[in-house]
Order: C-alpha cells, then sequence, then structure tokens
C-alpha cells in the first residue's frame, strides 16, 4: 500500500494527475462538453504514456469533470455535465440572491465528501469482489455481461428499446473481425483494414467528441449569452456543515451504489438522492429556493459514482458507465487486463489506481478554489473555437493511434452515426458499453456452450449464473412498472 504510494508521488503520475484533473474542471464547467468529451480528446494521447499516468491523466479528467460541472450550473443555471442538473435547482438561486462564491464552496465540500467515500469503498470492495468472481466460469460471466447490457437498455432515457438496439449496435461492431474460436474472418467485406476488428478507440472518439461538435454545429444559432459575474470562493461554516451530515452519508453511499449499478450513472445518482433529501432531509421545505443541502444531496452523489463505477471496472471488467467503458479500453490497449486476475498478479497496480483516485479527489478542490474567478471567462469562449479545437484533436488524436488514414475515416463515421443516434434520442452509452463489452459476451458464450454441451438454457441452470438471471428479471420488471406508474400518474 504504502509503496504504491511512493509510486504514484512520482514527478511524472503527479503532473499527469493534476493536468487531466484541471482539464477535467474546466470541461466540466464548460456547458455542453463533460467527461464523455474530455476523455475522448485525451485518451489517443495517452499511448505516449506508461500505463499509470494514462490512468492518472484519465481519472483526473474523469473526476474533475463530475465536479466542473456544478460550476455553471450555480453561475449561469446551465449544467456544464448531465451529472450536475440537480446542482443548478438550488445553487443557481444561491448565486441569484449574492451566494455564487458560498455555493461553490458547498459544492466543493460535498465533491470531495462523496469522492473520498466512494474511493474508501473502492479499496474495500473491489478486491473481495475480484477474488470471488474467481469462482465464476464462462457461463457466470455471460449471465454478468448480459445483465450489464439489460441495465444499460432498461436505465436508459426514453425508450428500453432504443437503449437495446443501441447495445446491439455496440456487438456488432465489436464483432468485425476475427473469430476468437476458429479465426474465420466476418464482416470485412474484403477490406483488408478491417480483418483485424475495427478500432474501438477511433469509435469512442467519433461517437461521443464529434457528434457533439455535429451537434453544436446545428444548434449554434441557440448559443446563449453567459453573464460575466466576479466572484470569490468561500468555504461554509462548521455549524451549518454539521447539521447537514446525515445528508452527507446518505448521498455518498446513494452515489456509490448506483455506480456500482452497470449503466445507471451519476445523472441518475444525483437525482435520485436530491429526491431523497427534499422527502427527509432536515431544511426539505426550502429545496429549490438556494438551500445548501440540495447542493449537498446532488454533488455528493454524482461524485460518489465515480469510485462505484470503478469497482465491476477492475474488479471484473465490466464497465458500469460509458466513462469507465473508455477507462477500460486504455487498459486492455495497455495489456493490462482489468478483472480478477488483475488483483493477484498485479496488486502493486490496483493500489496505485487506489491512491491516483483518492488524491485526484483533493486536487480537483484545490483547482476550483483558485479558478473560481476565472470560470466565468472561460464560459465566454465562442462555441465555434470551440468546436472547432475539438474536432481537430479528434482527428490528430485518431490519426496517431496507428498512423492510418483509415481510423480516421472510422472516426468520421462513428462521428456521423453518432450523431444520427443523439438526434433521434439513442443511448450512446449503451452503444459504448456494447462495443466495449463485446468480445467478452462473445467468447463468454462460446466457452459455455461448449461446457454445456450446446445448451444454451443449461448455462442458467448453474447456481450463480441462475442467481443473477433472477435478479436482471427482477431489475427489469421493476423499471417496467415503475414506468407504467409515472405514465399513468401523468394521464
Amino acid at each position: 500500500m504504502f509503496d504504491s504510494l511512493a509510486l504514484v508521488t512520482s514527478p511524472d503520475i503527479l503532473l499527469a494527475m493534476v493536468g487531466g484533473t484541471l482539464l477535467g474542471v474546466v470541461v466540466g464547467a464548460i456547458p455542453g462538453l463533460g467527461s464523455i468529451l474530455g476523455l475522448s480528446i485525451v485518451l489517443p494521447f495517452t499511448f505516449g504514456l506508461g500505463t499509470l499516468p494514462s490512468m492518472a491523466l484519465l481519472l483526473g479528467v474523469y473526476a474533475g469533470s463530475v465536479y466542473g460541472g456544478s460550476i455553471s450550473a450555480i453561475l449561469i443555471n446551465m449544467p456544464g455535465t448531465p451529472q450536475s442538473a440537480a446542482t443548478s435547482l438550488d445553487g443557481y438561486p444561491m448565486a441569484r440572491r449574492g451566494q455564487a462564491g458560498l455555493a461553490i464552496g458547498w459544492a466543493s465540500v460535498a465533491s470531495l465528501v462523496g469522492g473520498t467515500f466512494s474511493a474508501f469503498v473502492l479499496m474495500t470492495v473491489a478486491s473481495p469482489l475480484a477474488h470471488f468472481s474467481l469462482q465464476l466460469g464462462p457461463p457466470e460471466f455471460f449471465a454478468l455481461t448480459l445483465m450489464a447490457l439489460v441495465c444499460v437498455a432498461a436505465v436508459s432515457r426514453g425508450s428500453m428499446v432504443k437503449g437495446l438496439l443501441a447495445g446491439l449496435i455496440g456487438l456488432f461492431v465489436a464483432v468485425v473481425g476475427g473469430d476468437p474460436i476458429t479465426g474465420d474472418l466476418r464482416f470485412d467485406y474484403g477490406i483488408l483494414e478491417l480483418s483485424g476488428g475495427v478500432n474501438r478507440i477511433a469509435v469512442l472518439i467519433g461517437v461521443f467528441a464529434l457528434s457533439e461538435v455535429f451537434v453544436q454545429a446545428v444548434q449554434l444559432h441557440d448559443t446563449a449569452e453567459y453573464p460575466n459575474t466576479g466572484l470569490g470562493f468561500r468555504l461554509p461554516a462548521w455549524g451549518p456543515l454539521a447539521a447537514r451530515w446525515k445528508t452527507f452519508v446518505k448521498s455518498s453511499a446513494i452515489g456509490t451504489f448506483i455506480g456500482i449499478l452497470p449503466g445507471t450513472g451519476a445523472t441518475a445518482a444525483s437525482f435520485v438522492s436530491y429526491i431523497e433529501a427534499k422527502r427527509a432531509g432536515r431544511f426539505r421545505e426550502k429545496f429549490g429556493t438556494g438551500e445548501p443541502e440540495g447542493i449537498v444531496a446532488s454533488e455528493a452523489a454524482n461524485n460518489a459514482v465515480t469510485g462505484g463505477a470503478l469497482v465491476p471496472s477492475l474488479a471484473l471488467g465490466i464497465p458500469g458507465d460509458a466513462v469507465t467503458a473508455l477507462i477500460v479500453s486504455l487498459l486492455v490497449i495497455k495489456d493490462v487486463q482489468p478483472g480478477p486476475f488483475l488483483f493477484t498478479e498485479n496488486p502493486q497496480f490496483v493500489y496505485s489506481v487506489y491512491w491516483i483516485f483518492f488524491l485526484t479527489n483533493f486536487i480537483m478542490v484545490v483547482f476550483g478554489a483558485l479558478l473560481t474567478p476565472v470560470f466565468t471567462r472561460i464560459l465566454k469562449i465562442p462555441t465555434e473555437l470551440l468546436m472547432g479545437a475539438i474536432t481537430i484533436f479528434a482527428f490528430v488524436g485518431t490519426y496517431s493511434l496507428s498512423g492510418s488514414a483509415f481510423e480516421v475515416v472510422t472516426c468520421l463515421v462513428a462521428g456521423i452515426v453518432g450523431f444520427l443516434l443523439r438526434i433521434n434520442r439513442f443511448p450512446l452509452s449503451a452503444l459504448a458499453i456494447g462495443l466495449i463489452l463485446g468480445p467478452l459476451v462473445e467468447e463468454s458464450l462460446r466457452q459455455s456452450l461448449i461446457v454445456t454441451d450446446g445448451s444454451f438454457p443449461a448455462i442458467f441452470l448453474r447456481p450463480y449464473s441462475g442467481l443473477i438471471l433472477v435478479f436482471t428479471v427482477l431489475l427489469i420488471l421493476a423499471l417496467n412498472l415503475k414506468g407504467r406508474d409515472r405514465r399513468g400518474g401523468k394521464g
């Protein structure tokens, strides 16, 4: 544990951690960008770095962007990231009455508490979960991956059918190339570059970064003028903090638990936590008028999701959301296979990741305090210039993957597909997780059929795989019942 801490404090890792966190806070504070876009931009540039500096860079962007979204939510009532949408409900009213700096102070404390809470859960839960998973075979892993895909589709906004279709698109792209068992080529259409499969990083950059550029280009006429407000960062006093300690703890626990569940994400966590605090909080009558407890509920939960989502990603190799899907992709590219054997074969790496994530939560709050007065100017950057820079980074970064123009074409095609999916309200997170889990789904299914002599139902007759299937079915039924209740209430 302490050897890993010494390793993490080396200059290259510290620089990557600080630089990634700074970039994450800035990206999160600019409306319309967010965690995925920030990670998509920096991901290609990690290929020249070692594995730990790369992880430090990505985790810094991840945690920093979730926190940064609260700044624009408070200042201008425009959440920089969807995760901070609930923060604006009480943060912006505080800013309107001249307490913007104090509101950001509340968001900073809540983000730190939620992030460090989830870091401790990550340290204590991931390793036992990984060791337990050593008892699982291909049928159980197929059931787990199936549950992850179904969960992503089930919690997709708007339509479960669209979530399933997006996941299937990701699965289809993942199986292009050689068969893992026989080596036969599939869906290559005679194109030599596709014989080795589609470059997942190029697809993810296109789907998330380029599609955002296309969406912004369509909506340029709707861009709003941001007010230029002078601010001074201010931390809340101890008394008001202590009066809301239950909300800090409860919201952190809610966020961590939701983060562990595949496909839910920080946006759902922040609203679930906010609704719970509004139901049972000490100051619930003041919610919506500028009550700090509303900021605490949202920010503690959405920052706790970051550590929770890393638990299944590291322990099982199953990403909890689109962000961790990118992180898992990086590890695979670096020849580090997430899953149970990572904890037995490379424990120092795992503990180093723990320390990186833990320290990143403190660094992001420091940057929030120092840069709060500057963010109003950053928010004034013309959208045209910002989107142009993102396009350049996306193409240059994609080309650097292999030095092939074909990867740039792949990125462009993926960007067009991502744009079409966005305007038709298909969840891109389902596509990303389908793309990442595709090889694992196929390999575990093929191996399971070999074990069961070709019997698909027999895969779920084993104790653990059967239990996972029952849990998946119950989850789908519960979500469908909630959806019907909402429609019934509206009617």
